[in-house]
């Protein structure tokens, strides 16, 4: 379960097809964070929780006190067997123990990636230079956060772990000693993916919570958003040296479904909005909360991942009673949240009256017999969410089964899985339900009115198991296409050009025998979905369809013959290409989105 760091490349060398595909999962979900919204969000998160948090700060503190507490064992055991190597040498014998721990811990706390991968005994170069840079990296920024320690502590250090010899003059390394250091530099990494695992998923993810939905196995919460252009990059990428990686978007591992977080991801675009909502939210619900060591309980930390967790999770756009596990569920993440966090209670000396005091507080604010001013004023923000979040989560879907790479379904997201954390991720999944859905869409043919009948149903969550199905059998009527074909990326012109992200898959057709200078034309998908929703329907309650939305923007597709037909895999319907102002043919956007807000178009 390899999980790369952002910016971080895979080895290509690997014998392997690829990661199990969290990078997918950051780049494709940012797609649907609007950057504009970094600032003013930065902003409100200061504001509300009264402090300004850094993301690296918090990272390096959650890395250090995981190697004080669950994993302090670990770091004794590579600090004795650094003091044994540094006794060997005069330059380096008066290093303390304490000292060499010391720039252990600051060392790993600012590796940038997970682990290294130093090798011994195997007849090759033990270190990369990808492993080197990492490494080079880390040793001086450890120097900068801890003045304190000599710098030379930390160059011996690093000279430990990339291998290299003492002192300039000095003679060269033994094999014995050569060997030591490599058996060191293999321990060294072996502890860095742990410090990353716990540090960073377990508990930096849950004390730095300015947006939650960027906060995902594989992701930067420091990133605000993925432009189109950078996620065409890392397709495109995958397609030359991974054509065989996963795609996921949800597992059994991620701290939130693919769904809840399309749906947070549109706070992002209405920062004023939501700060106006929580501020709201605060004064009415201050009456619920008690003092719990002299401070109110939850605090606004808690309170604000508390809002933006029922948003995410909500069941429907109804009250709270048609679900009525739903304060079971969401007390029992929030307990877990915090004791993550470590901030007011932990797993190992759990504050038994501040999390009662948070149970009682979730529970006063989502029953309607205390909790109707607060659940009356949050339904508009909830049903705007619910909305815009559902096309987001259809997009996300739709890339995720189109792109380079295999995609990946988690058990329950054929349909909306609004689950959290484990064990919430983790509960039964209702498969009779799905298949009798799934054969009722099998028997349906796709139509302009089936497509708008799903859309105006879109709660109910079969509007998400059509997309599958269709991409699916698509994908199964054409294997070499997804296997092997091209990736293009595709621009729009026009108003709303900024808000389409487009591909084509194209597989060029071998050359007739009885005409070789003449080839059939290219196998050919394109895939077309919109983005930033919520800002192109201007806020109103509406789908991303038609011309009212669209305008005069216009898909540009890869050269074709003029009058060119597609076949709409979600409609039923043809289009035929345009030309382009420039060079090329195009598909007005209006026409491609006329009755359904995402698009899978075949070639004919």
């Amino acid at each position: 379960e390899k999980i790369l760091e952002h910016g971080e490349p895979l080895p290509p060398e690997w014998p392997i097809h690829g990661t199990v595909g969290y990078e997918f999962g950051a780049a494709a979900g940012g797609l649907f964070v609007d950057p504009a919204g970094r600032r003013p969000f930065d902003e409100l998160y200061a504001r509300f929780i009264g402090e300004k948090p850094n993301w690296g700060e918090i990272v390096a503190t959650c890395k250090g006190l995981m190697m004080r507490t669950a994993l302090v064992s670990e770091v004794n055991v590579l600090a004795q067997a650094l003091n044994r190597i540094s006794e060997q040498d005069r330059h380096t014998r008066d290093f303390t123990l304490a000292t060499l721990r010391d720039a252990i811990r600051e060392t790993i706390a600012a590796f940038p990636v997970y682990r290294t991968y130093v090798v011994c005994d195997r007849g090759e170069e033990p270190v990369s230079d990808r492993d080197r840079r990492y490494v080079e990296a880390a040793i001086a920024t450890a120097k900068r956060r801890a003045p304190t320690i000599d710098p030379s502590v930390f160059d011996f250090l690093r000279a430990v772990l990339l291998l290299a010899g003492g002192q300039a003059g000095d003679a060269p390394l033994s094999a014995e000693a050569r060997a030591e250091r490599c058996r060191f530099a293999m321990k060294f990494q072996q502890l860095t993916g742990p410090v990353m695992a716990k540090g960073v998923e377990d508990t930096a993810f849950y004390r730095y919570i300015r947006l939650t939905a960027l906060n995902e196995v594989g992701g930067d919460p420091s990133q605000f958003g993925t432009l189109p252009a950078a996620f065409h990059r890392q397709n495109a990428e995958r397609r030359r040296r991974w054509p065989d990686a996963m795609l996921t978007t949800s597992t059994h591992d991620t701290k939130r479904s693919e769904d809840v977080r399309a749906r947070i991801a549109v706070l992002s675009e209405s920062p004023r909005e939501w700060r106006a909502a929580i501020n709201r939210w605060t004064r009415l619900n201050r009456r619920h909360k008690t003092r719990v060591d002299g401070r109110p309980a939850p605090d606004r930390h808690d309170e604000y991942l508390l809002y933006q967790t029922l948003l995410g999770a909500w069941p429907d756009a109804a009250a709270a009673e048609t679900a009525p596990d739903f304060p079971d569920r969401i007390v029992a993440y929030l307990i877990k949240a915090m004791r993550e966090a470590q901030l007011r209670t932990t797993w190992t000396a759990p504050n038994e009256d501040y999390e009662a005091a948070t149970e009682r507080f979730v529970r006063a604010l989502l029953d309607p017999a205390t909790g109707a001013p607060f659940l009356d004023d949050a339904a508009a923000l909830r049903t705007k969410v619910a909305h815009f979040g559902a096309f987001n989560a259809l997009a996300q879907l739709l890339l995720k089964l189109t792109s380079p790479g295999v995609p990946d379904l988690y058990q329950g997201t054929e349909l909306w899985d609004l689950s959290l954390v484990d064990p919430d991720n983790r509960r039964p999944v209702d498969y009779a339900s799905r298949a009798r859905l799934l054969r009722d869409l099998r028997r349906a043919q796709p139509s302009t009115s089936l497509a708008a009948e799903l859309v105006a149903s879109k709660a109910d969550g079969r509007i998400k198991l059509f997309v599958a199905q269709r991409t699916l059998a698509c994908r199964r009527e054409r294997p070499d296409l997804f296997a092997r074909g091209d990736y293009l990326p595709l621009d729009a012109g026009g108003p709303a050009a900024d808000h389409l992200c487009a591909f084509a898959r194209r597989l060029a057709a071998p050359a007739s025998p009885a005409d070789p200078a003449g080839p059939e034309d290219p196998a050919e998908v394109v895939v077309a979905v919109p983005r930033l929703v919520a800002t192109l329907c201007r806020g109103e309650l509406t789908a991303p369809t038609g011309a009212e939305v669209w305008g005069a923007t216009a898909l540009l597709l890869p050269p074709a013959p003029p009058d060119t037909a597609y076949r709409n895999l979600f409609t039923g319907t043809t289009l035929r290409t345009l030309a382009a102002p420039t060079d090329g043919s195009q598909l007005p956007l209006a026409d491609l989105f006329a009755a359904f807000p995402i698009a899978l178009i075949v070639r004919q």
